[in-house]
This record gives structure tokens, C-alpha cells and sequence, in this order.
């Protein structure tokens, strides 16, 4: 998921577990914004643009304060049934908290 990365043994339990409740929303000053050159996600924050990749941007599309961490791993987890999101997306999601990025 881009280049924010979840810390060394941060699991889904770790990151979410007093977070479970957490509706994460994009910060005030942070906007979500499609490059068509470059055909990318951009987050567009105060003096810095950070690119994301497709997957990191369809977890953070989904970050609209309505719904709660376990939602959107669930629904990520319908759509790519394959892939590790209950492990990965809560993680990402509090690096992204982290930041500044999501309150």
C-alpha cells in the first residue's frame, strides 16, 4: 500500500483493536484528487503530494466517516477475496492516522 508501510508485527488486532469503533475521514486539509497524466491517486496535503497505488487509493476512497474500520476491510475483503486486507488495511489505515493524513 504506497509507501506507508505498517510497523513491524502490527497486525489487524494491534492496529484496530481500540479502533474498532475509528470512522476514518480524510483531514481538512488533505484531498483525495485523480491525476490524468500520470492516470494515479493522488492525496494532496499542504506543501506535499503523495502518489498512491491502486490498491492503497481503493482503501482510502473508502474513508468517508461513515464507515468503521471493520467495514471497510470487509468490503475490501469482498472484492479481493485473495488478498490480506484484515491484516493489511487497519495497519495502513492508523499509519495513515498517524501522519496526519485521516482523523
Amino acid at each position: 500500500m504506497s509507501g506507508v508501510k505498517p510497523r513491524t508485527g502490527e497486525t489487524a488486532q494491534g492496529a484496530a483493536g481500540a479502533d474498532a469503533g475509528w470512522q476514518p475521514v480524510l483531514a481538512p486539509s488533505v484531498l483525495l484528487r485523480r491525476d490524468r497524466v500520470r492516470r494515479t491517486e493522488l492525496l494532496v496535503l499542504p506543501e506535499r503530494v503523495v502518489v498512491l497505488n491502486d490498491r492503497a487509493a481503493d482503501v482510502v476512497r473508502l474513508c468517508d466517516g461513515r464507515r468503521a474500520v471493520g467495514q471497510i476491510v470487509r468490503e475490501l475483503a469482498d472484492r479481493f477475496p485473495d488478498a490480506p486486507v484484515a491484516d493489511e488495511v487497519p495497519a495502513f489505515l492508523t499509519r495513515l492516522r498517524e501522519q496526519g493524513w485521516l482523523r
